[in-house]
């Protein structure tokens, strides 16, 4: 079956689509870094050699592969190669403590594990469970040159990958995404142009923001430029020497990207199809792309776990850029109250969706699967998105605040019950809390509050320290402030809007 026909056809899978493409087009670059790239036919015959060689070490269909490493061809091959096999593709974000991270190897209970020098480095002493393979010296564990895997039936319902929704030293989940959820992520963007795009990637491969334009650029068979770590005017450099097409970008890198004060010397012609997700998203920052950035800007709002996904093209609504959109077609987003009922249009209410895109679940935590669920009265299943919002009389969604107290810094999921665990360890902590707060440049920051022990002498400043010493990098409190006593509720929640009254 040639590529066009699968991607016309009711379902199809990745590795079965890069089949085809190198078939077909071998010799198209599929994949491109600061030191090299790799075609389709190069690339087709690397993941074979993974496959084989994952099934020569006794990983079998079904299990995971944990990877721990930063944005690369050889990280994007084993994903790929993992895929091949049947297995779950597992990546692990390197930022997380060494703690954490191992906590998330045994959780998904990988039996090999893929990483980097500086991850390698970090974890040096630790425990990790199962096999550890460097990626540095990944020819030396590949199968020989021409091996092919003994092929495996993968159906629709199979785990295509887990994504970690929190690196952090509270306990992780792990979210089970199908085939099916990532076939609609490859099959709905036909209108995109993912066939002839050269795709920039300048967020982190363990993030569900990367995949959803990585996996329909190789889908389609187009072009992925890696970046290891963005830089904005590294980003623009690579851009213009790729003639980059489409990206996606968290609003934190869209901000440093406008605020280079050279940015409008760069040539961004040949861009066509820009997206963000992940984070708030201001109103004045997508009208300044839509001034002096070609090409559409597209803001996705959803969540990794599913549910349902609103889309907004900023080009044709510039009066709709408060909002996150409208859903897209097939997805049904509702609002409901606290009794689970849903309000009339025009009130608010906690964000609902469902949509052919939803993860299976929490993996092995069913009771965490059964709390981001909700049925409708025909018994339909939802995800909770864990926001608050309104919908307009155009039906576009206007996000108010969130029901759960996640922060979102970065592009990156920070959860303020991890942090106050930490933070609660230290011995001249008696209560605390933590809230998100306003970032120019991370979009929002944690930051914290605590009830000093009486009689226990320790200055704001250690206490800091010691708590962010604790903490991965993308966790850690930006500031700390002592408080005589933490405002609750009648029932005892404490009032995290009144924290931020107070911070004002």
């Amino acid at each position: 079956m040639t590529a066009a026909e699968m991607l016309a056809s009711d379902f199809a899978t990745l590795p079965d689509l890069i089949r085809a493409h190198a078939t077909e087009q071998g010799d198209k670059v599929a994949l491109a870094e600061a030191g090299g790239e790799l075609d389709y036919a190069s690339l087709d015959a690397l993941i074979d050699r993974i496959a084989a060689a994952l099934q020569r070490d006794g990983v079998t269909q079904g299990q995971a592969v944990a990877i721990v490493a930063s944005a690369s061809i050889d990280y994007a091959a084993v994903f790929l190669g993992a895929l091949r096999a049947g297995c779950l593709a597992t990546p692990i974000a390197p930022s997380g403590t060494p703690e954490s991270i191992v906590a998330m190897i045994a959780d998904c209970a990988a039996p090999i594990t893929f990483v980097d020098m500086d991850a390698a480095t970090a974890l040096a002493g630790q425990h990790i469970p199962g096999k550890l393979v460097r990626l540095k010296s990944l020819g030396n564990w590949l199968a020989p040159e021409g091996a092919t895997p003994a092929p495996v039936t993968i159906r629709p319902e199979d785990g295509f990958n887990i994504i970690y929704s929190s690196g952090t030293t509270g306990t992780p989940k792990g979210i089970v995404q199908s085939h099916t959820m990532r076939w609609a992520h490859i099959h709905r963007n036909e209108a995109a142009g993912f066939a002839t795009a050269v795709t920039m990637i300048a967020t982190p491969l363990y993030s569900n923001t990367t995949l959803v334009s990585f996996l329909p650029t190789l889908g389609w068979g187009g072009t992925v430029v890696l970046m290891k770590k963005f830089d904005a005017r590294g980003y623009l450099t690579l851009a213009e020497r790729h003639r980059a097409t489409h990206t996606m970008l968290v609003p934190v890198q869209y901000q440093r990207l406008m605020a280079l004060p050279d940015f409008d010397r760069f040539d961004l012609s040949s861009f066509r199809f820009k997206t963000c997700t992940s984070a708030p998203f201001s109103a004045a920052l997508k009208a300044d792309i839509l001034a002096r950035w070609p090409g559409l800007l597209v803001e996705y709002y959803g969540m990794t776990e599913g549910g349902g996904t609103c889309l907004l093209v900023a080009n044709g609504f510039p009066d709709k850029l408060h909002t996150v959109g409208r859903p897209v077609e097939g997805h049904d987003i509702r609002l409901i109250d606290d009794d689970g009922n849903e309000v009339p249009q025009g009130e608010m209410g906690e964000v609902v969706g469902r949509s052919p895109a939803m993860m299976t679940g929490y993996f092995g935590r069913s009771e965490a699967t059964a709390a981001a669920e909700w049925h409708d009265a025909e018994g339909n299943r939802y995800i909770r998105h864990g926001d608050v919002g309104r919908f307009d009389e155009d039906g576009f969604l206007t996000l108010l605040d969130r029901k759960k107290d996640l922060i979102i810094s970065g592009g990156f999921n920070i959860y303020p019950t991890d942090l106050e665990a930490v933070l609660s360890q230290h011995p001249a902590v008696a209560d605390c809390s933590v809230i998100g707060v306003p970032s120019e440049a991370w979009g929002e920051t944690p930051v914290g509050f605590y009830v000093a022990h009486t009689g226990f002498d320790a200055s704001i400043a250690e206490i800091l320290d010691w708590t962010n010493g604790q903490l991965g990098k993308t966790q850690r409190l930006s500031a700390l402030h002592a408080i005589d006593e933490l405002p609750r509720s009648a029932i005892g929640k404490v009032l995290k809007r009144t924290l931020r009254e107070q911070l004002a």
